[in-house]
């Protein structure tokens, strides 16, 4: 019999005794409560007040041992766990059998005496064992920190189950949330709600999600920000307002982006955009003291200080100290484009969008310690006002964590015309095919004609900020329920299969709609083509390129004891997330490229044609049996 069989059998067996028990009158599902019961924790830590008397503890029985007329079960609830020691002299002959049968997994109810037993460990001497629910599946009984980080987020309530120290990450969520709360309240601010589903997205320039609102016939968007309603409480007199809440982006997820997210965003009338990097720098030292006790914390081996005041410095002047580059000598458009080939940098099409890509190039990665970058170029801010003293820049900051943003602030924008304006080349980008643009908001304009005094505004993400307060390596460990790709009969049951989509497993080619390129004529010789080292490499890790519309960053077992990273060009084909533990083939002796500030160490190989007027690409997957490093001849 293999495995499979035998966890069959297993599973088969636990349901034959609920069905039994159902069948004798013992159905613990028909239990609604087990009430008055004492938790692990509070025996344990004030054992003299228990020991020797009688109370009820619940939980789930994690372990069972011993034989003959006494036996042993570990109990698990909220708190912790505890040792139950059953007798059969105590439980009764009749009992006794019950109570061996339970199995690993089951919930339990048990009523007993607090003893210590002869090895010192604190217990409880059941008398009576409740049945409250039975469990049909299997735990697993070595989960060894439940490495396999798939199953850790797609079953999260297992994790919890055999990861108790995980409940703790959330609990300490929870417990941020609360203090963030607490700081905005006694600064006098007002917590609101606004919509989620909006007629038109904006607040961001970020990829939205559609549905459609059926009785109304109108597609409508998650929001993407809560900026615009909240600047229009501003307007309507609120002076200083915030929210908590979900934010949704139809974008990749790694390891420090999801779908749908948490921000809190706040508004404060009066203010501006220093103000606005207090309340950031005072809010996380805030926040470190109360959940760490202190202001210097380790991140991943990192010591960071959270202490205000952080540092501050300019774009330009971030972009100079990492590269040398002076853009304030760099003042035509030109010339923005000259540095920019030399470089190797993605040529944008204004003088300031290239600043802002030289920075996500070069700069964003070097920022360990807590900084802030301020004076953002106004091509990329289209809701912060100028900086009076060059309105080529604007009262903008971000505020950087080992290289992660975790705030977005503005001297909010109140000029209703030039907020016009803005909004209006935001609209041509659309249309031009940046599906991330902000699209025309009339109604926010004219709440700004009606007039909004000078308000600072900020965003930070409460998500990021967890993590680094937890010590969680991704944003995944601080969402109970992160965003997984279905797989298996999920993805069956959820998706339509339709089998003239490219976008399903069923696609079928029509070939008569396929065009392949011409074959090469000319020759390559033996010796050129033999110097290109074709290696067959495995798939450790894969995540979406922050910022890249195009790039996954592939952490690859090459064969050697060095990991190789290669960045490929194929995300409108494939989800990171599927690659994983894939077999492929790459050009491991190519010289290593910088793309997005990222050193790629070669190039995968994929097979491209066209299909029906568009691009196909096929990335070339081996069989799984073929060892990493091998060869290809």
């Amino acid at each position: 019999m293999n495995q499979n069989q035998d966890v069959n059998e297993m599973l088969k067996v636990r349901r034959e005794k609920l069905s039994k028990l159902k069948n004798e009158g013992k159905d613990p599902h028909k239990i609604v409560n087990y009430r008055n019961y004492v938790h692990s924790s509070e025996i344990k830590n004030d054992f003299e007040n228990h020991d020797g008397k009688t109370l009820k503890v619940a939980g789930r029985i994690l372990a069972k041992r011993g034989h003959g007329k006494i036996s042993f079960m570990d109990l698990q609830d909220e708190s912790g766990k505890i040792q139950i020691v059953n007798r059969k002299n105590i439980i009764g002959e009749e009992a006794y059998p019950d109570v061996k049968d339970l199995d690993i997994g089951d919930i339990i109810g048990v009523e007993g005496k607090v003893f210590k037993t002869e090895a010192g460990e604190i217990s409880v001497e059941s008398k009576t064992v409740t049945l409250l629910t039975k469990s049909l599946q299997i735990l697993p009984e070595k989960w060894h920190g439940l490495k396999d980080t798939d199953i850790r987020y797609r079953q999260r309530y297992l994790d919890m189950i055999m990861n108790p120290q995980v409940k703790e990450v959330f609990a300490n969520r929870s417990k941020i949330v609360s203090e963030i709360r607490n700081f905005m309240d006694k600064r006098g601010f007002l917590e609101v709600e606004t919509p989620i589903l909006n007629t038109i997205v904006g607040g961001a320039n970020a990829r939205p999600f559609i549905t459609h609102h059926n009785s109304l016939d109108i597609d409508m968007y998650l929001r993407i920000a809560s900026e615009l309603y909240l600047k229009r409480l501003v307007v309507g007199g609120f002076e200083k307002v915030y929210e908590i809440g979900r934010m949704f982006r139809n974008e990749g997820m790694d390891r420090s982006h999801n779908p749908e997210f948490t921000t809190i965003e706040l508004y404060s009338a009066y203010d501006d955009y220093e103000d606005m990097m207090k309340i950031t720098e005072d809010l996380l030292e805030d926040l470190a003291i109360k959940v760490q006790g202190k202001t210097k914390i380790t991140y991943q081996g990192t010591e960071l200080e959270l202490k205000a005041p952080w540092k501050r410095i300019t774009m330009i002047d971030s972009i100079k100290e990492v590269t040398g580059i002076d853009f304030n000598e760099i003042n035509t458009y030109e010339e923005a484009v000259k540095i920019s080939k030399e470089k190797n940098v993605e040529v944008k099409e204004t003088r300031g969008e290239i600043i802002n890509e030289f920075f996500e190039t070069f700069v964003e990665d070097t920022l360990v310690q807590p900084t802030i970058v301020y004076e953002y170029p106004v091509e990329v801010s289209p809701l912060a006002k100028r900086e009076p003293n060059d309105e080529r820049y604007t009262q903008r900051f971000e505020a950087f964590i080992m290289g992660s943003e975790i705030g977005n602030a503005f001297s909010e924008l109140n000029d209703a015309i030039d907020q016009r304006g803005r909004f209006e080349a935001q609209v041509e980008k659309r249309n031009a095919g940046d599906d991330e643009a902000q699209m025309l908001d009339n109604d926010f304009l004219n709440a700004l004609e009606v007039g909004m005094p000078p308000t600072g505004g900020l965003g930070l993400g409460v998500d990021r900020i967890i993590m680094f307060l937890t010590d969680s390596d991704s944003i995944r460990d601080v969402l109970l329920f992160p965003t997984m790709k279905p797989i298996g009969d999920e993805k069956n049951q959820n998706t339509e299969q339709n089998i003239d989509s490219k976008e399903t497993n069923n696609f079928k080619i029509d070939f008569e709609k396929l065009k392949i390129e011409p074959l090469f004529e000319d020759m390559v010789d033996f010796d050129t083509f033999s110097k290109s080292d074709f290696r067959v490499v495995k798939v450790k890790k894969c995540e979406e390129v922050p910022k890249s519309k195009k790039l996954l960053k592939f952490i690859l077992d090459d064969g050697t004891e060095n990991e190789r990273i290669i960045l490929s060009g194929i995300k409108n084909y494939y989800s990171a997330e599927e690659l994983v533990g894939k077999t492929l083939l790459a050009i491991t002796n190519l010289p290593e490229r910088k793309m997005m500030g990222i050193a790629s160490q070669g190039m995968l190989l994929s097979a491209v044609c066209e299909y029906d007027g568009e691009e196909m690409l096929n990335l070339i997957m081996l069989d799984s049996n073929i060892p990493a490093g091998a060869k290809l001849y």
